[in-house]
């Protein structure tokens, strides 16, 4: 029985795991045994459950067999359909593509057969639209006929204002065929329209100048009447108003004309610069009425400031401005008075002031740019040309109110070439009045050293002088219409300051065997008074604008050597332009003060030395003295600080002189407590002759300069406070300081006040509690001593 039952149940459970037995490096017998060790296991008791693992081992046997036979029943009825399906698609692809042939064929058969109607039909179709286009040609060349017969009908009737109508309407055509490729019938009716045009425009401007020559124009000098006629005002009134509304119709045209004229110009290759070309030609053309308004001023200009006439002077730029200025200024009546109310009422919204400045401008930036040219060699009649140019665009832009948006003569110095010696010449005028102003005889002396209230920065005039220098150069180039010139000046005037610096770096390592000379404090004013004009310069608007445009467009000559951190600083407006001479001047500045600051404590701490060998030890005490006075050891010293303090008040600007007296002040509180006070020990006189030599005495010789001058003598006074206290504060003072410096702890844990607090309620607040210990050691008054 045992044989068959393990038969079965091998059979059983290697059916069951034979996935899991193949996967095994064993035989099933090895599978067996392991499964019977670990279900049976090594109790014989446990054998009597071999039944029941045999029956679940069978039921388990049976799912699985029902499972099989299931999934192999209902597999091939799917497959089976799907092939079919695969079939029927097959045979309809087939299908689709014979039909798809047939009827390929018999569209190319179809094709074939019409493609000689084809060929037929697009020839007729070319014949067609070369026919219509003939015709439109034809028509476009008969419409221009017929408006050219329109216009010499309406001339030789006198319709002036058909005439003009119909030169519109040619021009208007003229624009319609500006994109054809007719290049003949273009040029056929450029002629056409050329031609009737200057006919009309001879006629009116001939009618027109008559016009104007009863009315007493052009006016050259300053009008002394009336600009009403008093012989047939009226008529000539009506005559003005029509003539100048009817040049004003046949403006279109013009402008056409004008601006063919112009681009054919424009068409020969240019060597010039971009920076060079006239702004005025962007702008619109003159208004008709105004350009035939500027004829007669043209020929004067022409005939007195070219060829050899004696007022063509290179040498004086002046006399062509200032009269094209005055011709600004004598007819600013008559074109506000006759022709502006014209213009306004036929609708033109144009400034006939502002036309007629454009007008002249145009004259004079033509003889601008070519004297510059010429003058490029000669700095000095450039530098004359660049200030009459200057002083012209002011003049300009104030007198005559001409608009800020329209160009004047600056943008003239902005070529390239221009622009260049303009910066040369600059540097070049600079330096020799650097060389100039520094070698003069007054140099390092104010002009206003007589002059309390004006006087309070005591800058030597070199140092004014300099900087109003440097206010000139940004006057000159404050207007330029380009933030890239702008910056170019910026950068020179930038140049010039690190250059002067190093000239009073330069005089002063000098002077600096003396630094209490004269000479050498005014070079620590001078430094002082370009440091702080130039920080005002940095909160200014025009440079705050110049900071703008260089971290915009990414200046090398303005922002070469800064990081990206300092960049951003100036994008944001934290810092300034001036920052890196600031720095250098700064430095400057506190060299020279400390040197003689210097100087100056070495002669106070001369002076001092008997001070502090004096018999502190053995002086009586306070009650013993009847009067106190100032110790005689003390006197020289006090009289060296008196006398220096008054010297450097003279000499040193406000500022300067507060940063001085406090340095002198903090040097002298230190020499005092270390040479004087800790290297002697003191009885209650010595204390008490101390204090007053030094709250009676010392502080009050800077008492002139501030309010509480003790604050700036911290650790004397201090001093003084600790060796002047009575015997018995000063006994618990030093029990206290004692204990807290054997164990901080204890002070600590019994929650007692720290011996700060006490030193606080005494006035001492600078001194540490090791400081205050030392100096109660230096008390010679203590109880048994």
């Amino acid at each position: 029985m045992a044989a068959p039952t393990a038969v079965k149940l091998t059979n059983v459970v290697f059916s069951q795991d034979s996935e899991s037995s193949s996967a095994g490096s064993g035989t099933p017998q090895d599978f067996l045994v392991d499964f019977l060790e670990k279900e049976v296991g090594s109790d014989v008791k446990s054998l009597k459950n071999v039944g029941e693992l045999l029956e679940k081992l069978r039921e388990e046997n049976r799912e699985l067999e029902e499972q099989v036979l299931t999934v192999s029943s209902s597999v091939p009825p799917k497959v089976s359909a799907a092939l079919c399906a695969a079939e029927e698609a097959t045979c309809s692809v087939e299908e689709l593509l014979q039909r798809e042939r047939l009827i390929s064929n018999r569209l190319h058969q179809h094709l074939q057969g019409a493609q000689p109607w084809m060929d037929n039909l697009g020839q007729t179709l070319n014949q067609v639209d070369t026919i219509e286009r003939h015709v439109k040609y034809l028509r476009c060349l008969q419409h221009i006929e017929e408006l050219s017969a329109a216009v010499q009908q309406c001339l030789m009737t006198s319709s002036v204002w058909e005439a003009i109508r119909a030169v519109d309407n040619m021009a208007a055509l003229d624009a319609g065929l500006n994109q054809s490729a007719c290049s003949h019938l273009q040029d056929f009716l450029r002629e056409t329209l050329h031609f009737w045009h200057k006919i009309i425009k001879d006629r009116l401007a001939g009618d027109f100048e008559k016009v104007l020559t009863q009315l007493h124009w052009p006016i050259i000098s300053p009008p002394t009447q009336s600009l009403t006629p008093t012989a047939n005002g009226q008529e000539i009134n009506s005559q003005l108003e029509l003539l100048v509304t009817q040049l004003l119709a046949l403006q279109t045209s013009d402008d056409l004309i004008s601006q063919r004229a112009l681009s054919s110009s424009q068409g020969v290759p240019s060597t010039q610069p971009s920076v060079s070309a006239t702004p005025s030609s962007q702008t619109a053309p003159l208004c008709l009425p105004i350009q035939i308004m500027l004829l007669p001023l043209s020929r004067r200009f022409r005939y007195h400031f070219y060829g050899n006439r004696q007022t063509n002077s290179l040498s004086k730029p002046e006399w062509y401005l200032t009269q094209v200025l005055m011709w600004m200024g004598n007819s600013s009546t008559f074109m506000e008075e006759k022709i502006q109310p014209i213009l306004d009422r036929a609708g033109a919204n144009i400034s006939a002031m502002v036309e007629l400045c454009r007008g002249l401008l145009s004259l004079v930036q033509e003889k601008v740019a070519s004297d510059a040219s010429r003058l490029l060699y000669d700095d000095v009649l450039f530098c004359h040309l660049v200030e009459e140019v200057l002083q012209f665009e002011k003049e300009l832009r104030s007198n005559q109110s001409y608009p800020a948006a329209l160009p004047g003569l600056l943008h003239l110095l902005l070529e390239d070439a221009v622009l260049q010696k303009w910066l040369t010449v600059e540097k070049k005028m600079a330096v020799e009045k650097m060389d100039a102003m520094l070698s003069a005889e007054g140099a390092w002396s104010s002009q206003y050293k007589d002059i309390s209230d004006m006087d309070e920065l005591k800058a030597p005039d070199c140092a004014e002088t300099f900087m109003t220098l440097l206010q000139v150069i940004t006057e000159r180039y404050r207007g330029l219409p380009c933030p890239s010139a702008q910056l170019k000046f910026l950068g020179l005037q930038r140049e010039l300051v690190d250059d002067f610096r190093i000239r009073l770096t330069q005089v002063m390592k000098e002077e600096s065997r003396c630094p209490l000379g004269a000479r050498y404090c005014a070079i620590l004013n001078a430094a002082n008074y370009i440091s702080t004009i130039l920080g005002d310069w940095g909160d200014n608007v025009f440079f705050l604008q110049l900071q703008q445009a260089a971290v915009s467009l990414g200046e090398e000559a303005v922002l070469g050597g800064l990081g990206v951190m300092e960049v951003g600083r100036l994008a944001s407006l934290e810092g300034s332009l001036f920052e890196g001479l600031l720095a250098l001047l700064d430095r400057l500045k506190g060299d020279m003060m400390g040197r003689l600051l210097e100087w100056t404590m070495r002669e106070i701490t001369e002076k001092a030395k008997p001070y502090g060998q004096d018999r502190w030890l053995s002086l009586p005490p306070q009650q013993d003295l009847s009067t106190m006075t100032l110790s005689s050891s003390a006197c020289p010293m006090m009289l060296c600080v008196r006398d220096r303090l008054l010297h450097l008040h003279q000499v040193l600007s406000f500022s300067l002189f507060q940063l001085a007296w406090q340095g002198l002040a903090e040097r002298l509180d230190k020499i005092l407590y270390q040479d004087v006070i800790l290297s002697n020990h003191f009885s209650e006189g010595g204390a008490a002759q101390l204090q007053f030599d030094m709250t009676r005495n010392l502080f009050p010789l800077f008492g002139h300069y501030c309010k509480r001058p003790e604050n700036f003598f911290k650790h004397v006074k201090e001093a003084c406070i600790i060796l002047c206290l009575n015997v018995g504060s000063a006994l618990l003072l030093r029990n206290l300081l004692k204990e807290s410096e054997d164990d901080v702890s204890d002070w600590v844990g019994a929650g007692d006040p720290p011996p700060e607090s006490a030193l606080n309620e005494l006035g001492v607040f600078c001194l540490a509690p090791c400081d205050v210990l030392i100096l109660l050691n230096l008390r010679a008054s203590w109880p048994g001593q």
